[in-house]
């Protein structure tokens, strides 16, 4: 047995960077100057950069069962 996380915990993680994803493509359209622009972008791509890991991390684990 694996000492990672659940397939259940990293599908709630999926879940919550998805939301947090959302909602700050949503501030980001709300907002407007550059430096707003390049904060929320970084956001955005550190979310995305925690989901691209999370689905990796939970194909693996598909794949081990």
């Amino acid at each position: 047995m694996s000492n990672g996380p659940s397939l259940e915990e990293i599908e709630r993680r999926i879940q919550i960077v998805e939301d947090n994803l959302r909602e700050l493509v949503e501030q980001a359209a709300a907002y407007s100057g550059a430096a707003d622009e390049e904060r929320n972008a970084q956001r955005i791509a550190d979310q995305q950069a925690k989901l691209d890991a999370l689905m990796k991390e939970r194909e693996t684990l598909l794949n081990q069962t």
